[in-house]
């Protein structure tokens, strides 16, 4: 496929440019691309969205700090795929999976994320993805620091135990089969907006 990557020259971008050349994608320019991925910045990715969908190139899109609903309108409205999530790394989809179920049983929960220095939203969108998955309103802790790439924890208590689940990417290959398999279902999409890698996974 030819894809049009918006941020190939950030952190993720740099790792994910080679991966998707590996996973047999062509990388072109938006008028030339039959999909487009964005992992740029939470003030840049709306506009990157909406020029991809004027020209009729449906979205892949892993930055988060933004509100998608307005693109997904729009892609409804041509017909078009935008598939949006917080996270790529499959491992942190289940990590959520996991503390969902577990929080039936534990439901006293409150997420610790971690990041580097240069991520602009605080919380997460992981981390606000996994809250929409507990009960009540867990607090959410945010840490920004260098040497730090993503890693987040769900801590779920109980009288005498503590279950923690965590899930660790020490490096942005991590994003790397996720952003491949939503390449791969793209097109089998519904018109509008898509949230979640789990949906994919559960397809």
């Amino acid at each position: 496929m030819k894809v049009a990557l918006f941020g190939a020259g950030g952190k993720v971008g740099r790792v994910l440019g080679p991966g998707l050349e590996a996973g047999g994608h062509e990388l072109v320019e938006l008028g030339d691309a039959e999909a487009m991925v964005d992992f740029t910045v939470p003030e840049a990715v709306e506009a990157n969205v909406l020029a991809a969908l004027e020209q009729g190139v449906p979205c892949v899109v892993g930055t988060t700090g933004w509100n998608p609903a307005e693109a997904g309108s729009v892609a409804a409205e041509r017909g078009l795929q935008l598939f949006v999530a917080p996270n790529f790394a499959i491992g942190a989809v289940l990590m959520m999976r996991l503390a969902a179920e577990a929080a039936r049983f534990l439901p006293d929960a409150e997420i610790v994320e971690l990041h580097g220095e240069g991520k602009k939203d605080a919380p997460s969108g992981t981390a606000r993805a996994t809250a929409e998955l507990l009960p009540g309103e867990p607090a959410i802790h945010s840490v920004r620091l260098p040497g730090l790439v993503a890693h987040q924890e769900v801590l779920l208590g109980g009288k005498g135990q503590l279950l923690t689940i965590r899930h660790d990417a020490f490096s942005r290959e991590a994003y790397v089969p996720g952003v491949l398999l939503a390449l791969e279902r793209l097109r089998s999409l519904p018109p509008g907006l898509t949230l979640g890698l789990a949906t994919l996974l559960e397809a």
